[in-house]
């Protein structure tokens, strides 16, 4: 899969529920990271999708960014997830209690907010599968970092360059 492409969907995906709520979108890439991968981009693309979409549910103000970093050996790369927000944060005494099933938080502050509780859950079982496990910082009233490793086989070490700047060439394309 190339990670690039992977990246431009999840980007045009949020952007739009980002600028809805009046959040900014900071998508920070490695530059420098190779830009096909062999994995299964259907499962890391949904685990981003899960990811990002709560950090802008429950971000009221501020930013959410996903940074992605690489680090090479051989023929394999060591790519680093990670997805922050300027939102409430997570108790600290919640945290463990994440990843259980339909589970929810301060439902008296985020009772306007949809879901179902799952995709935790569901987050951390594909990330087993793959070999990893997510992590998880947060300050109540301040924000959140979920971060996870993943190991993917290079398939083209080419790099993927400035992403921001395949973001505005793609926005120009489509202008026309």
């Amino acid at each position: 899969y190339n990670i690039g492409s992977m990246l431009h969907d999840l980007y045009a995906m949020m952007n739009l529920k980002s600028k809805e709520k009046g959040l900014q979108l900071i998508f920070d890439i490695d530059p420098f990271m190779p830009s096909v991968f062999y994995g299964d981009d259907k499962r890391i693309k949904q685990i981003l999708i899960n990811l990002l979409t709560n950090a802008v549910k429950y971000t009221g103000e501020g930013m959410v960014m996903l940074k992605l970093s690489c680090k090479t050996e051989g023929e394999n790369a060591f790519l680093s997830f990670c997805v922050k927000d300027t939102g409430i944060g997570i108790q600290e005494e919640n945290i463990g209690e994440i990843y259980e099933k339909y589970s929810r938080f301060d439902l008296s502050k985020n009772r306007n907010v949809e879901g179902t509780g799952l995709g935790m859950n569901i987050v951390q079982q594909f990330l087993s599968l793959m070999g990893s496990k997510l992590q998880i910082k947060s300050e109540y009233g301040k924000g959140s970092e979920f971060s996870f490793e993943l190991e993917q086989k290079i398939v083209d070490k080419k790099a993927i360059g400035d992403f921001r700047e395949r973001l505005a060439d793609a926005s120009e394309q489509n202008q026309y």
